[in-house]
């Protein structure tokens, strides 16, 4: 199994490789050369099997010979230990034909743990192997720096700084980040929003004498490691409500494009996926290039759902990149384009994407009013994220059963929760005390070459 790069200038790399490169050397972000697919015998073999065995069926193909089965298999079983529900990603029917997936028990109440746990236990494993170090730096706009920092806190072959907007982040979601001890973590408050983060992290990577210089690796979603280790709950949540048999349909509240992608993935390795439904939220700009076919950045509004606010999605880079028939060269000039503020998809192009994703957005009124809804309907606490998620899938019910994602714990947002229900949502028992820990946080300019200076400054002085 080989990876190729999106915009076609890079060299092709294993998987190992890939994972440890993170973004590619021309800018692009690494895809398989080739999508392997399951014969539907295999994918209703599934059927009964645990979270971590689906996984190792799902994911096996993509892995190459980077490792044996055997040590796969170990680092998917190291990977979910910690996560607090046997079923790892549960489904919840909030009506007939619509289902939550509850994607909120791992060790930082996220979806991202599902990633993160096993990209944390994929490098330790091929780090140790080569005898190497590495400095991971991220960008998040919440939920992704808390889960890389829980994944790779504490660990002598790496080193994390994490990249988060400063006061655009929930009070859970920053002392996720900044309550840590651990001396190899650090958290990055920058004076910007999400995509000013997103932005240095990837001048980072394309500035190649600092990029050699400390290693740089990336956890973000631009990893396709991430994306990957996503692709299994798609199977998973399908296969108990009767696929492959039975076609299903998913809502995925997204706003870097990783996680919906994950289930385009899944539908090109035979998934009977019905629709692929994106739902954002004021910051509509995935909703507004499937209906327009131009890609326009208008600038981030504040919301009550932070981990959406972005206006430069990453991986739709990747869906990009299929929907021009894989002409990376043809991507590139996307790319280039976007940094004057948009670029225009052309006609076959957006056939071809709304073959496979159609989309809706959800106001701050209506994600407000759909936990007010949802919690007298069912009983079932969402978080801002995920009501996005639920007031778009609303709309998208059909014969088909709906399973829309739920992507965080409603306490990571207690202020939104209780401002739609009344009712403050409280944490596990086992972070109870999170609020009362002490800081370690580092403010930011929004400046390359500042934080280029603070991460080799830090790197030399553990």
């Amino acid at each position: 199994m080989k990876y190729i790069s999106t915009r076609g200038d890079a060299p092709e790399l294993s998987f190992a490789e890939a994972m440890l490169t993170g973004l590619a050397r021309d800018g692009g972000l690494y895809v398989p050369k080739k999508i392997p697919t399951l014969e539907a015998d295999a994918i209703a073999a599934m059927a009964g099997k645990t979270y971590e065995e689906v996984a190792f069926e799902v994911m096996k193909p993509f892995i190459g010979e980077s490792f044996t089965d055997e040590e796969f298999k170990g680092i998917i079983e190291r990977a979910y230990a910690g996560f607090r529900h046997e079923a790892r990603a549960p489904l919840v029917q909030l009506a007939p034909n619509h289902y939550l997936l509850e994607l909120f028990h791992g060790p930082t109440l996220a979806f991202k743990d599902f990633a993160m746990q096993l990209i944390g236990q994929l490098f330790q494993f091929e780090l140790t192997r080569r005898g190497e170090k590495v400095t991971i730096v991220g960008a998040t706009s919440g939920d992704t720096g808390s889960a890389a920092i829980e994944a790779f806190r504490g660990l002598d072959n790496v080193d994390v700084f994490i990249l988060f907007p400063d006061g655009r982040v929930s009070d859970i979601q920053r002392k996720q980040m900044t309550t840590p001890a651990d001396n190899n973590v650090h958290a990055l408050a920058l004076d910007g929003d999400f995509d000013d983060c997103q932005a240095r992290l990837k001048d980072m990577f394309n500035d190649f004498e600092f990029r050699d210089g400390v290693k740089l690796a990336g956890v973000n979603s631009i990893n396709w490691a991430r994306v990957l280790a996503q692709v299994v709950y798609y199977f998973s949540s399908a296969v108990s409500l009767g696929a492959p048999h039975r076609k299903v349909s998913f809502t995925v509240p997204t706003g870097n494009f990783g996680d919906i992608f994950a289930g385009y993935i899944a539908k090109r390795m035979g998934l009977p996926i019905e629709q692929l439904v994106i739902a954002t939220n004021q910051n509509d700009i995935l909703h507004r290039t499937m209906e327009t076919g131009a890609y326009t950045k208008e600038g981030v509004t504040p919301s009550i759902s932070p981990s959406m606010d972005i206006q430069v999605s990453s991986n739709f880079e990747r869906a990009l990149f299929d929907a021009y028939d894989r002409e990376g060269s043809v991507v590139a000039q996307l790319m280039e384009d976007l940094k004057d503020g948009s670029f225009t998809i052309s006609q076959g192009a957006m056939e071809m994407l709304r073959e496979n994703f159609a989309s809706g957005r959800a106001s701050e009124e209506e994600t407000t009013a759909t936990i007010k809804s949802e919690y007298a309907a069912s009983g079932e606490v969402l978080c801002p994220h995920s009501a996005v998620g639920v007031k778009v899938g609303n709309e998208h019910l059909s014969s088909v059963p709906m399973i829309t994602l739920a992507t965080a714990h409603p306490a990571k947002f207690p202020d939104a929760v209780e401002a739609a229900m009344g009712t403050r949502p409280g944490l596990p028992p086992h972070m109870a005390d999170m609020m009362d820990k002490e800081e370690r946080v580092c403010k930011v300019p929004n400046q390359l070459a500042l934080l280029e200076t603070l991460i080799k400054d830090r790197i030399a002085a553990r």
